[in-house]
């Protein structure tokens, strides 16, 4: 295209600042409440100015949208697997499967090896539900309180908390950046989440070992009661280690390769199934039946696949982690995928990330420079525009030709802008992340941030492997 030769590096900027200009106001004024929408339409407008700049360079209308359509079909398998596991999540509650995984890792509080033990019961937690939000809102609150009363400094529980809270966010196939990450680079969600294992497991690693000396080292006040977290648990759900076969098989399909929608899909019928064995007692109070009959069940089972679910308990703290959205409450991230589509579109089409590309791969003369870019563009972009989503967005479209022209994998690209945009945001007062967990856990961002371990090891380890080549996956060419 004429215009991908034409276009000077100014030009191609011009829109991808006007976005981030756009972006930073924009969550400036909505807070938190930019996710619900208005992030989406502002990528939509900086699109429109990427389009402004194609007319004055003699790029079409049709080129662009079918620039548009490419991109949108490129992550159609996204899509729907963000669909499945919304799926996946509500099934997955009303079966009992994520309260069980909570029972049992409340069970593993001990004060000699709190400390240690909560990064544990947060990543387990989060890997269950896919959202650190929830797992610091939830539980981390619980263990804040429980922190406080053994005379723990609330900073040191808090990044605990935050450390095993991102290891799900990151790690989970329910996790709507986990998702996101692997569809901005081109790559599918379980080579994603394989490939994210070689930077992640050493620094979970090294996350225990500090967590382990700092448990050693604080002498707890006093043991706190936890039986009332357990009771509300089992008052709402019949808890049984069976439902552990759910996710084992679940994770045996993933490990055997088998298709992600296939292996989704088996997940959500087998907690479907759980839920008739295991929760019919629940099931029947849902539905406000007096005895379940056919449509009473297949009522409550499609809502909770489909719309939403909200359990009640006996404990307040409970209750936020006990509800699910389905797939309807995938549809804010797809949604945002969808307008970052566009965005990405009309750049493309007008020859931007060409240029873009181009100057990236003038700075990085090696694969350790185009990393450390990608982890600096994600690190800038949750300072600048105060967003996690955004942080794995606009580097993902950026960067992806770029890794592409040096031979490299999709996946080193999304492990990368998990490793640096995902784990970092909390590290941020005023990204919506650093403010939303701040202020759930009641602990200032500089109080927590020295013990945030593992989410300022990682952008620090996935520098390390690229700088040692190591497990840096080359393109397979196309036969």
């Amino acid at each position: 295209m004429s215009s991908s030769r034409s276009i000077r590096l100014s030009e191609a900027l011009f829109p991808l600042i006007a976005l981030i200009v756009m972006l930073a106001i924009n969550v400036f004024f909505f807070k938190d409440a930019s996710l619900d929408g208005s992030n989406q339409f502002v990528l939509l407008l900086g699109g429109a100015v990427a389009a402004i700049v194609g007319f004055v360079k003699g790029v079409t209308y049709e080129e662009m949208m079918n620039a548009v359509a490419d991109n949108l079909k490129s992550t159609s398998s996204a899509l729907l697997i963000l669909l499945m596991v919304g799926a996946l999540s509500g099934t997955w509650l009303l079966s009992g499967i994520i309260p069980t995984m909570i029972y049992y890792g409340i069970q593993l509080l001990n004060p000699s090896i709190f400390l240690l033990v909560s990064v544990l019961v947060c990543a387990l937690i989060s890997v269950a539900t896919g959202s650190s939000w929830t797992t610091s809102a939830t539980v981390g609150i619980a263990l804040i309180g429980v922190g406080n009363a053994m005379g723990i400094p609330m900073g040191m529980t808090a990044g605990a908390i935050l450390s095993g809270a991102y290891f799900g966010d990151k790690m989970s196939p329910l996790s709507d950046t986990t998702n996101l990450a692997a569809a901005m680079a081109g790559t599918d969600l379980f080579t994603h989440i394989r490939y994210m294992l070689y930077t992640t497991v050493p620094t979970l690693v090294i996350t225990l070992i500090v967590f382990g000396v700092l448990s050693a080292t604080v002498e707890p006040a006093a043991a706190v009661e936890t039986a009332s977290l357990l009771n509300a648990i089992t008052e709402s759900f019949t808890i049984n280690p069976w439902l552990f076969s759910v996710p084992v098989l679940v994770i045996a399909l993933i490990v055997r390769k088998t298709p992600p929608l296939a292996a989704l899909l088996i997940g959500t019928l087998g907690g479907a199934l759980a839920a008739l064995l295991f929760q019919s007692e629940l099931i029947r109070a849902l539905s406000g039946t007096t005895e379940l009959n056919f449509e009473s069940v297949y009522i409550t089972l499609l809502n909770a696949i489909t719309v939403d679910l909200a359990v009640e308990s006996s404990n307040t703290v409970l209750n936020d982690l006990f509800t699910s959205g389905g797939m309807a409450g995938m549809l804010g991230t797809i949604w945002l995928i969808i307008c970052a589509m566009v965005f990405g579109g009309v750049m493309e089409s007008i020859g931007a990330l060409s240029k873009i590309t181009a100057a990236l791969l003038k700075l990085s003369k090696s694969t350790f420079g185009l990393v450390a870019n990608t982890v600096g563009s994600c690190l800038a972009l949750n300072v600048t525009a105060s967003d996690q989503y955004l942080a794995i967005v606009v580097p993902g479209k950026m960067f992806a030709k770029a890794y592409e022209q040096k031979g490299l994998a999709p996946e080193n690209l999304s492990r990368t802008i998990e490793d640096s945009g995902t784990v970092t945001s909390v590290l941020v007062p005023w990204n919506t992340c650093g403010a939303y967990h701040s202020s759930v856990l009641g602990v200032s961002v500089f109080e927590y941030f020295a013990y945030a371990v593992f989410n300022y090891v990682s952008p620090v380890m996935t520098l390390l492997f690229a700088a040692l080549s190591l497990k840096i996956r080359k393109l397979v060419p196309s036969t």
